[in-house]
């Protein structure tokens, strides 16, 4: 067997693995169920009163500190390889979870949480996307959207597993058994995650000619007069999936009058299509190009949007198609962006690269939910909300116009 079938076949292996390690990774999402749980208990053991909403900065903070170690990680994994960053990684991971079972303050649920969960996030997740669209130079939208499903299929099978073991053990030790097992796992996976060779194409597989080719590193990547549209483009495609997704329950509650039952319902169907999205969106890129599916995925927001602006009191099946349109966009953007980042900068320097891409998506992190709390306490309507939302992906079909022209 030759070294280039060898790659062939272990890149298969490899691929499984990176889904495993983000099933894991986006446990993340399951937080709205955990800090619940913990606000409870930190106010039985502090005898001061302490709610989920206390404990979301912790969320905010694991989110919005990714792309700092996505970016230091990437340039170790680009020159060693992942193994030694995802196997940090997934340390980072279970001792924060861990440590949010010790910690009883919401100070220090917060650093072991943002800060220690956070990183390690961080680093897992930016080392597995950036290896696979490296092992998979011809399907990147395919291998991006199979490891960033597996990332939204943790916010569906996550978050009842929680629940069942709080009630057998309660939240505290549940967060120690979770850190536990979330970091045998991804450490061990990672272990296998071996260094794609530069330049690697499979047997039999023509690439397009592209001025990236060589790879450019991100001094490049930020010089090129494309790097700006591209950043603003997933900001713009993003910030809509987070406006709603961050408040899902809550709409579905004021706007539709849901039961909290349902509404808990609503966001798992939401998760499912957001994945869905992502499966999807990565197969069709691969065959119709990154730029179209992306735009279509504006499209399908927007339209999204209007028809959340259109439900009113006990309009559900409006309410769930408006999310699911939303969800499935959401989706496409998160599957197309790190094989669209190796098109246009080349796979050599993809974790690095990614990692400063991925500011786009912070961004809109911050953005989406502010906005929607602010338009929410100044006194606009949910409607006002939506055609913000609305413009955003305007101005995303306008960056996606200007990244189409500097392809060609």
């Amino acid at each position: 067997m030759t070294e280039q079938e060898a790659v062939q076949r272990r890149r298969w292996i490899i691929l499984i693995l990176i889904c495993l390690i983000n099933l894991c990774a986006g446990s993340v999402y399951a937080w709205s169920v955990l800090s619940d749980a913990a606000a409870e208990s930190l106010t039985a053991l502090t005898g001061t009163p302490v709610t989920p909403g206390d404990l979301a900065i912790a969320f905010g903070v694991a989110n919005s500190v990714g792309p700092i170690p996505m970016i230091l990680g990437g340039a170790v994994n680009d020159r060693f390889g992942p193994r030694f960053v995802i196997m940090t990684g997934g340390l980072l991971i279970g001792i924060g979870l861990a440590l949010c079972g010790m910690l009883h303050s919401v100070a220090g649920i917060t650093l072991a949480f943002g800060g220690f969960f956070g990183i390690g996030l961080g680093l897992a997740y930016g080392a597995g996307i950036a290896t696979v669209v490296k092992y998979f130079p011809e399907r990147r939208g395919f291998a991006g959207g199979i490891v960033t499903a597996a990332y939204g299929f943790s916010s569906v099978i996550v978050p009842p597993v929680a629940h069942v073991l709080i009630s057998a053990f309660g939240v505290m030790q549940t967060f120690v058994i979770l850190g536990s097992v979330f970091s045998v796992v991804i450490v061990v996976c990672g272990f296998f995650c071996s260094r794609c060779p530069d330049g690697f194409v499979p047997a039999g597989v023509s690439l397009p000619s592209r001025a990236a080719a060589e790879g450019k590193n991100w001094r490049e990547m930020l010089s090129s007069p494309v790097f700006w549209p591209m950043l603003a483009l997933l900001m713009c495609g993003a910030i809509t999936g987070m406006m709603i997704l961050s408040q899902a329950a809550f709409i579905a509650r004021q706007e539709i009058g849901m039961t909290p039952a349902a509404a808990a319902g609503a966001v798992s169907v939401i998760a499912l299509f957001n994945m869905a999205g992502r499966l999807l969106a990565g197969t069709l890129s691969d065959r119709l190009g990154r730029i179209g599916v992306l735009a279509f995925g504006l499209v399908l927001s927007a339209a999204g949007l209007l028809t959340l602006m259109t439900a009113g009191k006990g309009d559900t099946a409006l309410f769930y198609g408006g999310c699911v349109l939303v969800g499935i966009a959401f989706g496409a953007f998160m599957a197309v962006y790190p094989g669209f980042t190796a098109d246009r900068f080349g796979a050599r320097n993809a974790g690095v690269n990614y990692g400063i891409m991925f500011c786009g998506f912070a961004l809109a992190g911050m953005i989406g939910p502010a906005l929607m709390r602010s338009l929410q306490a100044s006194g606009f309507a949910f409607a006002d909300c939506c055609l913000a939302g609305i413009g955003f992906c305007t101005a995303g079909l306008l960056f996606a116009f200007v990244c189409s022209r500097f392809a060609k």
